[in-house]
């Protein structure tokens, strides 16, 4: 019993852990990464496709990415897509290809992107710790239950807190990588 609240904890940690990984791709850095457009739904006869669904995103040099659009009549409705979205980018159509020139950062920009990253981060953190206090009540609930002793119940929340600091340090990790990423010119 309590060996399953440990391992649902830690499964529902890597989870979280992965979601803010793929939440800090999307936050460009000065180089291009084909993750960069993962967010982009374009209408597609009458439905938002992923844009990754729609076109073949490749990374033409570390500064463009080059979008090749499987149906050549949606390059306008992609081109729009992008010029709408928040990131900042302005797409130039040449046929079916759609080259992307990402733009230098300032450093006021790094700034606020490093603002940008630490609040996803703490999003982070308060996940797993939301994911601890949960296998905490589950541990007490058996306590008073009297299914386990309070001994084990002990033992059990130790080891909780042990999988947390764990996953924490690795939250720390990315958000160091990340930073420096973003402040390197």
């Amino acid at each position: 019993m309590l060996n399953e609240i440990q391992k649902d904890a830690t499964v529902r940690m890597d989870k979280s852990i992965e979601s803010l990984h793929s939440q800090l791709n999307k936050i460009r850095t000065g180089r291009a990464h084909p993750s960069l457009l993962d967010g982009i739904q374009v209408s597609y006869y009458g439905s938002d496709t992923p844009l990754n669904q729609l076109a073949n995103v490749t990374i033409e040099d570390s500064r463009t990415l080059a979008l090749t659009v499987f149906d050549k009549s949606l390059c306008q409705a992609v081109e729009k897509a992008i010029m709408m979205s928040d990131l900042g980018l302005n797409p130039m159509s040449a046929g079916t290809v759609i080259r992307i020139p990402l733009p230098m950062l300032t450093e006021e920009r790094r700034r606020d992107l490093v603002k940008v990253v630490k609040g996803e981060v703490e999003g982070g953190r308060v996940a797993v710790r939301n994911i601890r206090r949960d296998a905490n009540g589950d541990i007490k609930s058996l306590l008073k239950d009297k299914e386990i002793s309070e001994d084990e119940a002990r033992q059990s929340e130790d080891e909780i807190q042990k999988i947390t600091d764990a996953k924490m340090k690795v939250i720390d990790g990315m958000l160091a990588v990340k930073e420096k990423e973003l402040m390197e010119i």
